[in-house]
């Protein structure tokens, strides 16, 4: 019998269009022998949706006209079994599908944030990202940062921002900047995709720079700007506490690259393809990007970079497949800069240059998950009691 895999997608996120792009990909990574490959969309009122459709990414064109070709849905838990139903069933027949594997394909707020993870954890299903703690840390950039701070892993001079503070009294954010010294970037904590970023060159422009990042969050991350630096990449699989590293990549752009130079950019880069099975038509998602895989570094600092991974990794409690984004000064100091814990096109093309293939890497992730449910159950989590039997008795 085949494997049910739902891959769930979309969301509330600024990064729903990614997320439509990711798991259009992997949609057609998962073999097909192995796997019933069930697309369940989130639209980005929060509804369910799933249908044929959604395996033809250009009908994505208008979510319109195409949630409504597609049957809303909701998920239920019968014993040990989670099924798909549809909303709103015909009288003469009832239609349900079973779910066996959650593959998480879901960039930012409300799905990979561990929202989603703790929806999929009260089903009982196997999932395929890190677990709600871990996904809530690696969306968090300020949380994030301080765990990498408290393991002592080498981090961009940095500081965070309370948008509600800082409109009450800007000045003491004002003097933290001028402290850390200009240029300085501006990130909302809880978003990906270059997606709110800012830039302030001086202290005229620090004020206005931040309320335009915090229309994106509560909170802004503020870190300094590094000049003439390299961005480099690796990703990551595994379980807590044990992973392994993929090859390592080079950004090859010059400066920032935003939303469009990272999903819309064309660039083409050796070792990043679109999966064999990919619609023609496919945007190419995070695989657009130019890039130069593996990177062309000196000695030592690839094996540096894949060390500094995989810790990265454990201290961010992180599960699945992550993407870890480093960044290399003009004095060859390497900084941790942040964590994808799902991330764009799965990094596969990272893992493409390590020797596996879109398809193995998606067997490999569901792999992980059933692994982990198994020993999950193992635990302990309850234990009989009789405190209820004698609530209320005198």
């Amino acid at each position: 019998m085949k494997i049910r895999v739902g891959v769930f997608f979309g969301g509330q996120s600024c990064e729903h269009e990614v997320s439509c792009i990711s798991a259009n990909q992997a949609l057609h990574a998962l073999d097909a022998d192995k796997y019933e490959v069930i697309p369940v969309y989130i639209a980005k009122n929060r509804d369910f949706y799933s249908g044929p459709e959604l395996f033809d990414l250009a009908n994505y064109g208008d979510l319109n006209q195409l949630t409504a070709k597609l049957q809303k849905v909701s998920f239920y838990k019968d014993g040990e079994h989670v099924y798909m139903r549809p909303v709103k069933e015909s009288f003469f027949k009832h239609t349900q599908q079973e779910i066996d594997v959650a593959f998480l394909v879901m960039h930012g707020t409300g799905g990979e944030d561990g929202t989603l993870q703790g929806y999929v954890e009260m089903l009982g299903l196997p999932y395929t990202s890190s677990n709600v703690l871990g996904s809530a840390i690696g969306q968090d950039k300020e949380i994030m940062k301080e765990v990498l701070a408290f393991n002592k892993l080498p981090i961009i001079p940095w500081f965070a921002i309370n948008m509600k503070e800082f409109e009450e009294d800007p000045a003491p954010y004002q003097m933290k900047a001028d402290e850390l010294g200009y240029p300085l970037i501006l990130k909302p904590a809880n978003l990906g995709s270059s997606i709110g970023i800012t830039f302030a060159e001086n202290a005229d422009e620090f004020l206005e720079k931040v309320r335009e990042a915090g229309k994106f969050d509560f909170k802004v991350v503020v870190e300094k700007k590094l000049e003439g630096f390299r961005e480099v990449n690796c990703s990551v699989m595994g379980s807590i506490g044990e992973g392994t590293p993929s090859e390592v990549e080079e950004v090859t752009r010059e400066g920032f690259l935003g939303f469009g130079e990272k999903y819309l950019g064309g660039g083409k880069a050796k070792g990043a393809k679109v999966p064999a099975k990919a619609p023609a038509k496919a945007s190419k998602g995070m695989a657009s990007t130019a890039r130069k895989v593996p990177a062309e570094l000196k000695e030592g600092q690839t094996e540096a970079v894949k060390k500094l991974a995989v810790a990265t990794f454990k201290a961010l409690n992180a599960q699945g497949v992550v993407r870890i984004d480093f960044m290399i000064d003009k004095d060859d100091r390497i900084y941790v800069n942040e964590i994808n814990s799902i991330p764009g096109s799965l990094a596969f093309y990272l893992w493409e240059a390590a020797g596996m293939n879109f398809s193995e890497e998606c067997d490999k992730l569901i792999d992980l998950a059933i692994k982990r449910q198994r020993d999950k159950e193992k635990k302990v989590f309850s234990f009989e009691s009789n405190i209820l039997q004698n609530y209320g008795r005198k």
